[in-house]
Order: structure tokens, then sequence, then C-alpha cells
């Protein structure tokens, strides 16, 4: 379990260390194809959020389903090698189109979360599930504390940094350290798991039947997607996570557009540092939550309770964020609290769930956990589309119709996936985490 954490932790570096800069550097990127118009833009950020998520749409199903038949382990290792190659080919672009491959070809290639979340369950004692996933939970909130700030300080080397990297080639590559850091960290997870990460499905437990094709088990894979929706309590608890995930997502390209647009016209006028501060900041609750305080609270307040605290905090987070104003932005840190604390209670807490009811039922834990993570990143293809097309729209409107709109409507998808909740008729849930621990 220590090594999986790692390995997380480590990939989790890597993939959110772009989060300070992203949306900076495909804004310089679309100005560089002569795209001026704020919304037209902007829209390009949502764009290239969205297409990682929709090749792992479609392909981490397909890897979750591979993971059942050759095991975790392997699996896991092809996502690091993913992220190592094309992390650099990103920071190299010098368009849009080749960012959006890149981002394309790092998603397809990278089921890591829902094969972790799957090798989990492999390991664990229903009691246990809660906590590890928990764990798990607490490798992505360091992840978002410290890859922020990393990315943020590698950002434009040539004059945030100088000396060897004051350059011609790192003045026209002010984002290519960062990621070529990010590779380098998904390099050393990928030795970390080669050396030390043991398979924790045996072969007895793997399914043997070979589905042919590529193109022929994504097919099958899909339609192993949507029989996922005909089992009634697995099924809700997907389209729980499915909603919270689209109004969350509608925050990842929007936040910074919010921070970084100008006092003048509504917003914060931060630079990738502060946005690396404040995603550091969100990232220390995960850690505080999901490392430590998951487990007494579940056992106190239920799973099934904390979903629901969760998935309302986070929605008031973020549905306040552009409320914040300029000449008072540390009230941005209540906002980015409920939203950090409300993620931190409801995946654990929803992962857990889903488990249980998966191993409740019969049903194979890989498939359900990639299918939950097709699901996901379909949400996070609508998410962050629909918020640039709402930006885009009306970031320079006025009335009701401003940039706050996005935010308002995420509150809304929020207060969907809450009123689902309430239709759940779980099993159960797993034994209290204290009950484990005296087993063991």
């Amino acid at each position: 379990m220590a090594v999986l954490f790692l390995v997380v932790l480590v990939d989790m570096l890597g993939f959110t260390i772009v989060i300070p800069f992203l949306t900076y550097f495909i804004q310089d990127l679309a100005s560089g194809q002569g795209i001026t118009d704020v919304g037209n833009r902007d829209f390009w950020v949502g764009v290239v959020i969205a297409v990682y998520s929709l090749a792992q749409f479609l392909f981490t199903p397909v890897l979750g389903s591979m993971s059942d038949r050759i095991g975790r382990r392997p699996i896991l290792m092809f996502g690091l090698i993913s992220n190592s190659v094309f992390f650099i080919v990103f920071g190299l672009s010098n368009s849009l189109e080749m960012a959006i491959a890149a981002r394309f070809l790092a998603g397809a290639g990278n089921g890591n979360i829902a094969v972790a979340r799957a090798y989990i369950g492999d390991i664990s004692e229903s009691g246990m599930v809660a906590r590890r996933m928990g764990m798990i939970g607490a490798a992505f909130g360091l992840g978002f504390m410290i890859g922020p700030f990393i990315g943020g300080i590698l950002s434009d080397p040539a004059s945030g940094i100088g000396g060897p990297f004051d350059t011609a080639f790192w003045s026209s590559h002010e984002y290519l350290l960062p990621c070529l850091f990010s590779s380098m960290l998904s390099l050393l997870s990928l030795t970390l798991a080669y050396f030390w990460l043991e398979e924790s499905l045996p072969l007895d437990r793997r399914s043997s039947a070979w589905k042919g094709s590529p193109i022929r088990q994504l097919s099958d894979t899909m339609s192993s997607i949507i029989g996922i929706l005909r089992l009634p309590t697995v099924s809700t608890l997907v389209l729980v996570n499915f909603l919270f995930l689209m109004g969350f997502s509608m925050m990842h390209g929007t936040f910074i557009l919010f921070t970084a647009m100008s006092p003048e016209s509504g917003g914060l006028g931060w630079n990738e540092m502060d946005n690396g501060w404040i995603f550091a900041f969100i990232g220390l609750l995960g850690v505080i939550i999901q490392g430590g305080l998951i487990g007494p609270l579940s056992d106190r307040f239920g799973m099934k309770g904390l979903m629901l605290l969760g998935t309302v905090l986070c929605g008031l987070g973020i549905a306040s964020l552009p409320y914040v104003p300029s000449d008072a932005s540390w009230l941005i840190l209540g906002s980015s609290a409920g939203l950090a604390i409300g993620n931190g209670l409801f995946s654990p807490t929803q992962s857990s769930l889903l488990t249980f009811e998966a191993q409740t039922g019969g049903h194979e834990l890989g498939m359900v956990m990639g299918a939950q993570e097709g699901y996901g990143a379909l949400a996070r293809i609508i998410g962050p589309l629909l918020a640039a097309y709402l930006w885009s729209v009306t970031v320079e409107g006025t009335g009701i119709w401003t940039f706050h709109t996005c935010f308002r409507v995420s509150g809304v998808v929020f207060l969907m996936a809450l009123v689902l909740q309430f239709t759940l008729k779980l099993s159960g849930e797993p034994q209290s985490r204290g009950a484990v621990m005296q087993e063991e």
C-alpha cells in the first residue's frame, strides 16, 4: 500500500504541475494563432482540458477491463510511460493543434486512477476500503498542494530563474521546464512501480476471456458501461459521481480564468504563482481530510452522510467563487475551503460505497471502477466545455449574464447530485474501521 501511495503521489505531482500555467499557455498559443477575441481565446482553454478527458472516456474502460485480465501493475506502468512522453510533447507545443494532440494521447494512455482504486479493492477488507481510499485521496491532496506550487516556480524560467535558463530557447518555451519536471517525476514513479509494486490481482481471479482487437474491446467495454446503468444502486452511485465531477470540472478552467482576469473586469489579477499558492491551500485541506479525518468521520457519521455533506460544501464553494472582491481577495480562502473539504469528503466515501456495492453484487471491480472513470471522464468533457462556452459568451456581458453564470450553473449541477443521493437504496455500509483495526 505504501508503494501504491508513492506511485500515485508522484504521478499526481507530475499531473498537477500544469495547473497554474495551462490557462496562460493556451491563451498564448491561441493569441499566437490570431485568436484575439477574449471569449474565443479563453474557450480553447476548456477544449484542451476536455480533450484529455475525452481520451480517458474512450480508453479508461478498456484499460480497466484489461487490468481485470492481465493485472493492475502492467496498466499502471503503461500509464506512467504515457505521461512521461506526452508531458514533454505538450511542453514543446507551438500550436493549439499540437497541444490538443499531446493532451489527447496522454489521456488515452493513462487509466491509473481507475486501476489504483481497483488495486485497493483487491487488497482491502471491506472495513478498510474507506481508509485506504482516503490514503489515495491524500496522495491526490499532496499532489495538488505541491505540484501547482512547483509549476508556478518553474514557469518562464528565463525571467523567473535566470542563469543558465536565460537563453532564447527557454524564452520561447516558457512552460517546457515544468513539463520536463513532470516527465521526470513520472519516470521516478515508473521506477518505484517496476521494482517495488506487487501485483494485487491473483491469476485465479483474473478474467480469462480474450475480447479481440482494441476496437472490439472498446465496443464491448462501451456496452459494459451502458450495462452498468441496469444495476440499480451501482448506477445511482455512478450517476451521482458523474454529476459531482461535472460540476467540479466546470471550475477547472474557469477558476484561473477568473483569478487571472484584471480587477477592473471583476477578476483578481493573479499570476501563475498566486494560483499555485491557492491550489497548495486546497491540497493541504485535502490531505487533512482524506489523510487523517475521513476514517473517524466515517465511523461517526456514516459514508452516505459524509457524501451528502461533501456535495453541499463543494457546490457552495464553487458557486461563491466569482463573488470574491479583488480588494478582499483573501475571501477566496473560504470558497476554496468549501470545495476542498467537500471534495475530500465526497470522493473516498462515494468510491468506498461503490466498491462495497460492486463486491456485494458479485460484479468485476475493475469493470465497475473503469466504467465509473469512463463516466467521470465524460463529466470532465462536458463540464469544461460547458463552462468554457458559458464563459466565452458571458465574460463581457452585463446584467445577470456575466462570467458569474458558469459558476451558478455549476451550483445547480451539484444540487442535482444532492437530490439524486436521496434516492439511494444501499445494501449497507462497510463495517466500521475500528472493528477492522481490532481484527488486525
